[in-house]
């Protein structure tokens, strides 16, 4: 037996796995309903029982156990005020930990004394077990006090929901029961197996661009920042490359990989490849010779249906003369907009 938790229209009918779509990446009460059927399948566990577990990125609005006295309703909140201040997956990971039943290692503390294997993909930068997905079966390396510090750092006491800063503050003066921490012995009979990573996809992609006849030049794997900015400084590169043949001669393929963060200013849809993307198409407006793509290696970017987008020197031009206009798009975070 087994559940498996997807975004909504990625279901597929299987024969003993049982399959549940949920939002993402706000979390709703589908997702909910699939934690507590992931808990009470674990209530049954003995030491007898394996436990295997799949955990990607997604899984942290995916899998959903609101921690006593929060509500739903008190998650979407405080997830939509994280996205929106620019806070790293990191420090969102950090207060979804400590809002959870189920993140921040105790999944494995609702399977033991199982024997639990977690085969894990990576999509945070330098592959902290604990912050992918939040962390589930992974001794949790953050506390309370981390996410009052979180707090202070954005100016979110006034935007987070009474019953998150209520528990929170609860737990930073020791009146909550921490997440479980590393030499817990609980963990002795979990294994985490990191699988996939940031780094191997952009080898994957650096092996194509040279069968393709491209020199593949790696920038970096652990690019983070406004996304806006990281995209001008990749444009810039670029043009560099056009003009000296600096620090790659053309044919060259630039590739990067990273977590960058939006700070929303405006009211658009979009997500950080496609901002990317956007933000860097006006760097390089009526250039010729340079092609620009961005894409999340789990397809779905931000809050579209898209893994992302690619423009070249005449994307720019190219909207105005449809009577878009690709700056004004750019202030709403609206770059999707522009690309559909």
């Amino acid at each position: 037996d087994g559940h498996v938790i997807v975004p909504h229209g990625q279901a597929a009918a299987l024969e003993r796995i049982q399959i549940h779509e949920a939002g993402h990446p706000v979390p709703d009460e589908a997702g909910v309903q699939a934690g507590r059927a992931v808990l009470k399948v674990l209530a049954d566990a003995d030491e007898k029982t394996l436990v295997i577990c799949l955990i990607s990125g997604g899984g942290s609005a995916l899998l959903v156990c609101p921690s006593d006295g929060v509500t739903l309703e008190d998650l979407q909140t405080t997830n939509q005020a994280l996205l929106a201040c620019g806070a790293t997956i990191v420090e969102i990971n950090t207060l979804r930990k400590h809002l959870s039943a189920v993140k921040g290692g105790q999944l494995a503390r609702a399977a033991a004394p199982a024997r639990m294997l977690t085969l894990i993909l990576s999509d945070v930068v330098g592959d902290p077990l604990d912050a992918i997905a939040s962390g589930p079966t992974v001794p949790d390396t953050t506390s309370f006090e981390d996410c009052a510090a979180i707090i202070d750092r954005y100016g979110l006491g006034n935007l987070l929901p009474p019953r998150v800063i209520m528990r929170l503050g609860d737990g930073a003066s020791g009146g909550r029961i921490e997440t479980p921490k590393p030499g817990d012995p609980m963990f002795d009979r979990v294994t985490n197996i990191l699988v996939a990573n940031n780094d191997s996809a952009v080898r994957a992609a650096a092996r194509e661009a040279d069968d393709l006849g491209y020199k593949s030049f790696v920038l970096s794997t652990v690019i983070e920042g406004e996304t806006r900015d990281v995209a001008k400084v990749h444009a810039a590169i670029a043009r560099e490359i056009r003009a000296s043949g600096r620090p790659c001669e053309p044919p060259c393929c630039l590739i990067s990989g990273g977590e960058t963060t939006v700070t929303l200013r405006g009211s658009g849809r979009g997500g950080r490849n496609q901002e990317f993307v956007l933000a860097a198409a006006l760097e390089i407006d009526g250039a010729d010779g340079i092609t620009v793509c961005s894409v999340g290696t789990d397809g779905i970017d931000g809050t579209t249906d898209a893994a992302g987008a690619i423009a070249d020197g005449q994307t720019a031009a190219r909207s105005i003369a449809a009577g878009l206009d690709p700056y004004a798009s750019l202030e709403e975070n609206d770059s999707n907009a522009i690309f559909t």
